[in-house]
């Protein structure tokens, strides 16, 4: 089965499942261990963002991880950990917006000021962190 037959049929939890990284100490772990730069490109093609575009989120050149993946050197447990918090993200927003293509769209509408998206926030775990508080907060009830 291809990356895209099983991005159609299957949620990003699904497909992410294997991560366990449904509580902080599970996240750690994983990001200790470190992620194979297949996990990368496989997110990268459920959320439908540019390898480019998601490499400059993670602090990385695409041939940095293209290099990663042809001498299977995992991502570093900093890269790992950024990298598995956004997973634990757009799962939120896919679970919240109901599909990754509307959660995409508010990730891309102004914030709290014009010229501030939620997408800009992503460049850091902890701006990751905030974008999930306020996905909590509309789970919540309260006004994004």
């Amino acid at each position: 089965m291809q990356i895209s037959e099983i991005g159609k049929k299957r949620s990003l939890k699904a497909n992410f499942k294997a991560l366990a990284i449904d509580n902080n100490t599970q996240l750690f772990s994983s990001a200790r261990a470190g992620l194979s730069p297949s996990i990368f490109y496989e997110f990268a093609h459920l959320i439908n963002m540019p390898d480019k575009v998601l490499a400059n989120i993670i602090h990385l050149s695409p041939r940095t991880i293209s290099n990663y993946l042809e001498s299977r050197k995992l991502l570093s447990p900093v890269q790992s950990e950024h990298l598995l918090k956004l997973i634990s993200l757009f799962d939120k927003g896919e679970e919240l917006f109901g599909s990754i293509a509307e959660f995409n769209y508010w990730l891309n509408k102004p914030f709290f000021e014009p010229a501030e998206k939620p997408s800009d926030w992503l460049i850091t775990p902890g701006g990751v962190d905030l974008v999930m508080l306020e996905l909590d907060r509309m789970a919540l009830g309260y006004p994004a």
